[in-house]
């Protein structure tokens, strides 16, 4: 595994091993947080932790070069924690285990965590190299960006001195981000009260599992199955044909992935179990054949679990499973003038329901803010209609294209005279912090470009070798030649 750092360009690489081996899920941070102060403080730069507990580290110009416009390179430092079924990963306290498969780095049994560590890598890199030629750098490695931009929302005025920001955050090398989509949460809530079960009722787990998951930004339009919409479709059936009852269900565990397992425990009358067990037959067979394609290996598992006490009374199961089977999930719209991109979708991302609560999470984006508002309320109507309570939060704006950025240019005359070929330009539906740092730093001139990567978000997270070098060989050119003030 450790055989990584001695990929090239083992300066990125070597950091990025490091990183890999500091626990940095959402919401635990204090851990890289720590490791990335005493990584600046060896290497003799500037670093503070502020008041949003983003890292903040800055580096002298180059002899020579402190006329040069200042650049801030930014990435997040946590990562998206999921895992295999069969893993007993914690990653709290658990290392990541990296490793090579033909062309890529992967992790065995978990997410890789090259979203965004291959960034915080090449910013570490950046700034531990002596020989670089550069005007002012600072760094900016922003903290729970995965659950929310917290560390983006939260950034004080005046911190940053720059400007120009290298967003290091993209996943498809030679592809340069001018704009991405705004997001915003949207939360359902409902609390009910319990009824006792029937003590002679049998009950079973349904489990829908074996789905790919993915990125809801960047892999959302891809028809990817969403397993709290593929389960719900079994359990209205089993309510409707076999007498069942909701007594719980837990499915998806982040707000940006696209959820591969849920998982439904329901009651029903014992001489109904066999009909339960052949129509979760049937409906494999149906969400097999509707996904060839697309999902290989998707499964639907009936397990006999013990009868549980209490389950949810049927006006409210009803109104739930209504709630989430008419839920909008996927793509709704793409950008007319722009047919291959998507504008607004929705990610039905977390449902738990049981001891009395339910709660339902969803991201939407959108590239407009009028589209934006009317996902929103068309998912707050929905939920609303069901009697649950409806809070949205985390809200931030698109980022607008700007095609005549002076950096933009200049990494696209770089990129052509060292690989003679031309870069392209594009505007993702997966939200990035350009947006929220340009509503702080208005005057900041903006591209976002990274190495390639597959599936973030996803336990099949994993990293082209080859693209990390040329974006190493592009990110010091571009230091070196960046204008001056």
């Amino acid at each position: 595994m450790s055989e990584i750092k001695n990929l090239n360009p083992a300066c990125i690489w070597k950091n990025f091993y490091a990183l890999t081996q500091v626990p940095r899920p959402s919401g635990h941070l204090e851990k890289i947080q720590q490791f990335l102060l005493d990584f600046a403080k060896q290497t003799g730069v500037e670093a503070f932790k502020d008041s949003a507990n983003n890292i903040v580290m800055r580096k002298s110009a180059s002899p020579g070069m402190e006329n040069k416009k200042g650049v801030i390179l930014q990435a997040h430092m946590d990562m998206v924690p999921q895992k295999t079924p069969e893993s007993t990963h914690n990653f709290e306290t658990d290392p990541i285990q990296p490793w090579i498969d033909g062309e890529w780095v992967k992790a065995k049994g978990t997410t890789l965590g090259a979203d965004n560590g291959l960034g915080v890598a090449a910013i570490m890199a950046v700034m531990e190299d002596k020989s670089l030629k550069h005007g002012p750098v600072e760094a900016l490695i922003t903290a729970d960006e995965e659950t929310g931009m917290f560390g983006a929302n939260a950034l004080p005025a005046g911190e940053l001195n720059g400007d120009i920001l290298l967003n290091l955050d993209s996943e498809t090398w030679g592809k340069f981000v001018i704009g991405s989509a705004g997001g915003i949460d949207i939360t359902a809530t409902l609390e009910y009260k319990e009824v006792e079960t029937d003590a002679d009722d049998a009950a079973v787990k349904v489990t829908v599992k074996g789905l790919r998951g993915g990125h809801s930004g960047l892999e959302i339009h891809e028809g990817r199955g969403n397993a709290n919409k593929l389960l719900v479709r079994l359990v209205r059936e089993a309510i409707e044909e076999c007498e069942a009852r909701l007594a719980s269900w837990q499915g998806g565990n982040m707000r940006n992935a696209i959820p591969f397992k849920a998982e439904a425990i329901l009651t029903l009358p014992k001489e109904n179990v066999a009909a339960l067990k052949e129509l979760a037959a049937d409906w494999l067979e149906d969400f097999t054949d509707e996904y060839k394609g697309i999902e290989s290996g998707i499964e639907v598992i009936c397990e006999d679990v013990e009868t549980p006490k209490m389950e949810v009374p049927v006006e409210i199961q009803d109104n739930l499973i209504n709630a989430i089977y008419g839920c909008h999930d996927g793509v709704l719209r793409m950008i007319p003038s722009y047919p291959s991109v998507v504008e607004t979708s929705s990610n039905l991302a977390i449902i738990n329901i049981g001891e009395g609560k339910a709660s339902l999470k969803i991201l939407a984006r959108s590239s407009r803010e009028d589209m934006k508002d009317y996902i929103v309320k068309t998912l707050e109507s929905c939920f609303s209609m069901a009697g649950m309570k409806v809070a949205t939060s985390g809200s931030y704006g698109g980022w607008d294209p700007n095609p005549d950025s002076e950096i933009l240019k200049l990494l696209l005359k770089e990129y052509k005279e060292i690989f003679n070929e031309e870069g392209t330009t594009q505007a993702d539906h997966a939200g990035l912090e350009c947006s929220i740092i340009l509503g702080k730093y208005p005057n900041l001139d903006v591209v976002s470009f990274g190495p390639t990567m597959k599936s973030p978000h996803t336990t099949t997270e994993r990293a082209l070798i080859a693209t990390v070098e040329p974006f190493w060989t592009l990110l010091k050119k571009t230091l070196e030649d960046i204008p001056q003030k």
